[in-house]
């Protein structure tokens, strides 16, 4: 293949995990408090929301059109613009009658998109660099990944909760906040298309070209398999719980075991000391791995990723007035979060090597995603039926197989190392 090689990944790299992190965590996370805020039930907005990933679970289905036809570039920017249309059709529908159904429908739609648009970015990432480069860059696409995620908790809730100050009406506040939202998405295309690199890719003859049946088995034939799924499966599980119910704890009233926080303050909380102990985390992961490997890092990353959940046991337990120590809590979950999560990406780099990259990445994601849809479909249930403090100790005894699967897993120690030149 050949590429543009003017355009820098400093540049494209953080600008299309930008892209790909924002949708999903509108989807996925900015539901859950929209929902709330409109007056749904914890566990309607734990089953449905989390049912909004099965795109990024099934999305495999559909990964060997994207490896075997196209342009990953093209893909990527289509769906882009679809997810502009899917978050305008939110904001137009928020105050309806009916806007549960109508605004999931729309979010159905924008969650195929975004699943589409993730596989054509990671394919983008794994053909325009070379391997070494995927490691030293994992720390800065995982981090702007989340920085993504944190503008739709932090920046988008903050704006929603200034709206809903200002229109006494939280029905209108979110409509002009998912309209501003498809403004950004479609900002964001623009920038994606001015940066990324133009790659012409190599072609297999068509008489050559695998079945889709080979492209699936040539991922399920590989090495520990089984291991290495059951780690992509179970790294998250506790997780999976914890992302669903935080928001609705902060904000749900201190009579029903919540903080009583204002959407505002939640938005404060994970768009300041959230996304900078974020940044420090992700990047400090993608470093050491890059200078040490894989094999050195697992278990203190995972040790990172789940130990601070335990603050959320003392939040719900204490309820303490102050937002200083909810701020602690989240500061700390946020280093950890993006300091553990880079070696999950690696991990799901060395998954994806061999023939077809691009179709056994989506492949390795679609497990990821259904780790964190299966258990989250059942969080909302699981917290009503425990309450705030037992829901959050199940959290911490749901984080066990995941410290058993990232010691007993198979992958080379040295993997993700950077060469020496």
């Amino acid at each position: 293949m050949t590429q543009n090689t003017s355009k820098t990944p400093w540049l494209w790299v953080p600008s299309l995990y930008l892209t790909e992190s924002v949708p999903y965590v509108i989807i996925i996370t900015v539901s859950v408090i929209m929902y709330k805020s409109l007056g749904v039930s914890n566990a309607d907005i734990g089953l449905y929301t989390s049912f909004l990933y099965l795109p990024w679970v099934i999305k495999p289905i559909w990964s060997p059109i994207l490896e075997l036809f196209g342009n990953k570039k093209k893909w990527f920017l289509s769906m882009q613009l679809i997810l502009a249309l899917a978050f305008l059709g939110v904001g137009l529908t928020t105050g309806t009658s009916h806007f549960f159904i109508i605004t999931l429908a729309f979010f159905w739609m924008g969650a195929f998109a975004s699943a589409t648009n993730d596989i054509a970015s990671d394919g983008m990432y794994l053909i325009a660099l070379k391997p070494d480069q995927q490691s030293f860059f994992v720390g800065m696409r995982s981090t702007f990944y989340r920085v993504g995620m944190i503008t739709g908790q932090g920046l988008i809730v903050i704006i929603a909760g200034n709206l809903e100050t200002h229109f006494g009406d939280p029905a209108k506040a979110w409509s002009w906040t998912m309209i501003i939202v498809a403004g950004l998405m479609l900002t964001l295309t623009l920038v994606n298309y001015l940066t990324t690199p133009n790659i012409i890719e190599d072609r297999v003859a068509k008489a050559d070209q695998p079945s889709f049946g080979k492209v699936f088995s040539t991922f399920f034939t590989k090495k520990n398999i089984g291991l290495s799924l059951g780690f992509v499966l179970l790294y998250r599980l506790g997780e999976s719980q914890l992302v669903k119910m935080a928001s609705p704890f902060f904000l749900d009233e201190r009579t029903e075991g919540g903080l009583g926080l204002s959407v505002t303050d939640v938005g404060f909380l994970y768009g300041t000391l959230g996304v900078i102990s974020l940044l420090a985390g992700g990047i400090l992961g993608g470093i050491l791995i890059s200078r040490d490997g894989l094999g050195k890092w697992m278990m203190p990353m995972v040790l990172a990723i789940n130990v601070p959940n335990i603050g959320y046991v003392f939040l719900a337990w204490l309820q303490p007035q102050s937002m200083v120590f909810a701020g602690g809590v989240v500061l700390i979950e946020q280093l950890g979060y993006g300091f553990g999560f880079a070696a999950y990406m690696v991990f799901l780099i060395y998954l994806a090597e061999g023939l077809f990259k691009t179709a056994h990445y989506a492949l390795a994601t679609g497990f990821m995603a259904m780790g964190m849809m299966l258990p989250g479909m059942l969080s909302g249930y699981m917290q009503e039926w425990l309450g705030y403090p037992g829901f959050f100790v199940w959290v911490v005894i749901a984080t066990i197989p995941g410290f058993v699967m990232a010691y007993v897993v198979k992958y080379p120690r040295e993997f993700g190392k950077k060469l020496e030149s």
